[in-house]
């Protein structure tokens, strides 16, 4: 059986990086602590150069680890409470964007898996994208407060809610909007009640495949009032797919 991929915010959290992780580099530093005074002892000078270099590389690894375990536990200080999202979750909000794209797109009920796995690398693609311009790790498909979102990025002072839409006409209707703003204020209200320092942010990020003159009418559409209701700054961003296909798929 494969070895199993933790998932879970303790993985993520480093309260076991000190101890479970470093433990191997606590050793060496050991081994070449002696080693270093053994051989200095003997006056056995280039293997004490060896020990002593494999126990600066050492500490330096332990260091590194240790600073990450802090990095990552800050992380979820003052921050939101997030999990991985249930895969029924996941495949029920993934169907239910299919079917308004099969709708839209008038395709055959044969030609739903090809659209399924166009979409799915459209989402795929676009968070790569966003974790390229935020140089920062996006969460996949989790839940924040319980409520599911399809990427969570802490950055900064900034607790970053994101929604992905696949868009084959110029617009963003309603209903969705409604639904992204419900979701990112109720994540708002228990960050703000939790006393934390952090920020929520609403990320929109939109996969087109679009004409240049459709995308124009999309951006004009995108106006400020309808987003009157949100609490928290909305971020929004137009990503086209054949790009994003040149960028990461093709050659």
């Amino acid at each position: 059986m494969a070895e199993r991929t933790e998932t879970s915010p303790a993985a993520f959290d480093g309260s076991g990086l000190g101890i479970n992780r470093s433990w191997p580099g606590v050793a060496v530093l050991i081994v070449s602590a002696v080693g270093l005074i053994y051989s200095a002892s003997v006056s056995a000078w280039p293997a004490a150069l060896i020990f002593a270099v494999a126990g600066v590389l050492s500490l330096a690894c332990i260091w590194t680890l240790h600073g990450l375990g802090r990095k990552l536990a800050a992380l979820r200080e003052g921050g939101a409470d997030w999990r991985p999202a249930l895969p029924d979750v996941q495949r029920q909000d993934l169907n239910i964007e299919v079917r308004n794209l099969a709708k839209l797109l008038e395709v055959e009920p044969e030609q739903t898996a090809d659209l399924q796995s166009a979409y799915i690398v459209a989402e795929d693609l676009a968070l790569r994208q966003i974790q390229q311009e935020e140089r920062v790790p996006v969460l996949r498909q989790v839940t924040v407060e319980g409520i599911p979102f399809d990427a969570l990025i802490y950055k900064d002072d900034l607790v970053i809610c994101c929604q992905v839409s696949f868009l084959v006409i110029p617009e963003l209707d309603d209903d969705r909007i409604a639904s992204a703003i419900r979701k990112v204020s109720s994540v708002n209200g228990a960050v703000e009640s939790s006393g934390g320092s952090r920020r929520v942010r609403l990320m929109l990020i939109l996969v087109t495949q679009l004409t240049p003159e459709d995308e124009e009418a999309l951006r004009s559409r995108l106006k400020a009032n309808r987003f009157r209701e949100c609490p928290v700054e909305v971020d929004i961003r137009l990503l086209d797919f054949e790009a994003l296909q040149r960028i990461y798929v093709t050659d």
